[in-house]
């Protein structure tokens, strides 16, 4: 970097705060929070216990509840708030941001009604802006605690992506770049839907074999889906694909498997949604997946099953059984 780089993170939830105490280490960052009470505790205390109770900041991370003031001298803009207010997010940040700053999105969802990825999203409010993510399987209570974990910065330009690149990185987190946004997109968004399959599986206690089976059949519905929609097979393999997949599904951490459990102990999605802090995207994204596959005609009989407990059309019992009567066909086929 030939001259200083000003970072401005939106969104102060756990993976939104997280970016920003990383970005910090390496240039000025500014993150944006609704609440005063919040913005309040990251400049004087460097904590944001509301997400990430007891666990330090970046010293030199500041905070800010003025949208202005966070995006107004940015060079970089990252968007860490969830799906659902992505676009009014944006359409807030437009009128201030000057040209051609590069807009990073971190959240996992595609918007309902338009079926958009959320870098889509960013073209249709900001357009002229170069728009990419970073996603990978990262429990931000782990990468915060020092673990070393890895993400992926996807952008369509790859001299884009390096440039930006040692912005978040850190010694023992590690920033890979990939082209293939459209392939990085899809991953988190649609693990999200398995995870809450994984997470059912674990609360009725069908056994290790069952969730083997549902994580890595869920990564063929990911990849069948995800390939139809213009991103690459091989991505799917990767941090984004695989590798997010493992994470949600396999750690306690994870908001989406939690779900999962809950709906296997009976409760419905209302319940479920006001008891919890954080947003479990899954919950959205699983109609808006199911949209898609029906009009590409791609097959996705678990996310179909998820996509039912989460209507209330039944419950974790009768979704797991209608998985036992899926036809088995060659295993890269379908089902």
């Amino acid at each position: 970097m030939s001259r200083a780089i000003r970072v401005s993170v939106l969104g102060a939830g756990s993976w939104g705060t997280t970016v920003a105490s990383l970005a910090a280490r390496n240039a000025e960052t500014l993150i944006w929070a609704r609440r005063a009470e919040t913005v309040d505790e990251i400049n004087r205390e460097h904590r944001n216990n509301a997400y990430l109770r007891d666990l330090p900041l970046h010293g030199r991370l500041r905070a800010t509840y003025s949208i202005e003031e966070a995006v107004r001298d940015c060079d970089v803009l990252v968007v860490g708030v969830p799906s659902h207010s992505f676009r009014d997010t944006l359409k807030a940040v437009a009128p201030l941001l000057r040209p051609w700053v590069p807009v990073i999105s971190l959240a996992k969802g595609l918007e309902q009604g338009s079926q958009q990825r959320m870098t889509e999203v960013i073209h249709d409010e900001l357009p002229g802006h170069p728009a990419g993510l970073l996603a990978g399987p990262n429990i931000a209570r782990e990468v915060l605690q020092g673990m070393a974990a890895a993400a992926v910065l996807a952008m369509p330009d790859a001299q884009v992506a390096g440039a930006l690149q040692p912005l978040f990185a850190s010694s023992v987190f590690r920033v890979y770049t990939n082209t293939d946004v459209i392939g990085c997109e899809l991953g988190g968004p649609l693990k999200n839907v398995i995870a809450i399959s994984a997470g059912m599986a674990d609360g009725l206690g069908v056994g290790e074999n069952t969730r083997a089976l549902v994580i890595t059949r869920g990564l063929a519905e990911i990849m069948r889906l995800g390939v139809a929609l213009g991103g690459r097979a091989e991505t799917f393999s990767g941090l984004t694909g695989l590798g997010d997949l493992l994470t949600t599904c396999m750690s306690p951490l994870s908001r989406n498997r939690q779900v999962g459990e809950q709906f296997a102990k009976g409760r419905t999605t209302a319940e479920i949604v006001a008891s919890m802090k954080m947003v479990a995207e899954g919950i959205k994204t699983s109609s808006v997946v199911m949209e898609l596959a029906k009009k590409l005609g791609v097959e996705m009989p678990i996310a179909a099953e998820v996509d039912a407990v989460v209507k209330g059309e039944h419950g974790a019992v009768q979704a797991f059984r209608g998985l036992r009567r899926m036809a088995a066909g060659a295993e890269h086929g379908i089902g």
